[in-house]
């Protein structure tokens, strides 16, 4: 098991080598020692995720130092260090994110159903954690198909945007949001001007005559959703 455990942290050496520059490998050294000095238990934290957090603020090493400490901060507000299952019950009993296949370059699919999210009681506090598994970047397909008014939670919406954009930044490598219906355009409006510009640029409408085609410039048929004509069925994110 040992042995085990220093060949992938050998192999995941090696992938952080290949896919980062020299200075951010500099840097990523000296963020790790700023904040392991202010919070010991960032020695828990691999580099992709420090990587991930230099990216998101253009490797300046004072605000990503900011960023990542508020970070350990939010993290240690949950009981085992991260967020469990029975802490999103609610909302992975609604069935509205899935997870299967992978994109042309590797990042995994997620599928979030717009129709089957509706406010809990919580006040969104469960939607905002839901986030898909692991530290590398994913590919998101929001379907919005059938979305009315009481899907309309703006409130969890800019919830769960503020816990990707502070807490998982640089996780998000592309969102397409297809079936958008024009009472969801309203709600865009109020939502878009908090997406950072870095975000902006990964979301894409996709033309509803053109869903298919537009997936299978980013995704291979194999890997496509079967409810967007492709071979896969969607895999409930529990199930994972």
């Amino acid at each position: 098991m040992e042995a085990m455990n220093v060949t992938t942290r050998v192999r995941e050496e090696v992938r952080l080598e290949d896919d980062s520059t020299q200075t951010e490998l500099q840097k990523i050294r000296l963020l790790r020692a700023m904040v392991e000095t202010r919070d010991p238990s960032a020695k828990e934290e691999d580099d992709f995720t420090i990587r991930r957090f230099l990216r998101a603020r253009d490797l300046d090493l004072e605000k990503a130092s900011t960023m990542f400490l508020k970070y350990l901060k939010w993290r240690h507000s949950f009981p085992n260090g991260s967020v469990s299952v029975s802490e999103v019950r609610n909302e992975l009993a609604q069935e509205k994110v899935f997870m299967q296949g992978k994109d042309k370059i590797g990042r995994p699919i997620a599928v979030v159903v717009g129709r089957k999210h509706f406010q809990n009681k919580d006040g969104g506090d469960e939607f905002k954690r839901v986030i898909p598994p692991g530290q590398e970047k994913f590919a998101a397909i929001a379907e919005l198909k059938g979305w009315g008014y009481s899907n309309s939670d703006v409130r969890g919406y800019l919830g769960a945007l503020s816990v990707l954009q502070d807490y998982y930044p640089e996780r998000l490598g592309k969102l397409f949001i297809v079936n958008a219906p024009y009472i969801f355009m309203k709600v865009w409006q109020i939502i878009y001007p908090f997406i950072d510009n870095k975000t902006k640029k990964k979301i894409v409408f996709v033309d509803k005559s053109k869903v298919k085609s537009t997936l299978l410039e980013d995704i291979d048929e194999s890997n496509i959703p079967e409810i967007f004509g492709g071979p896969l069925p969607l895999v409930r994110l529990q199930d994972i």
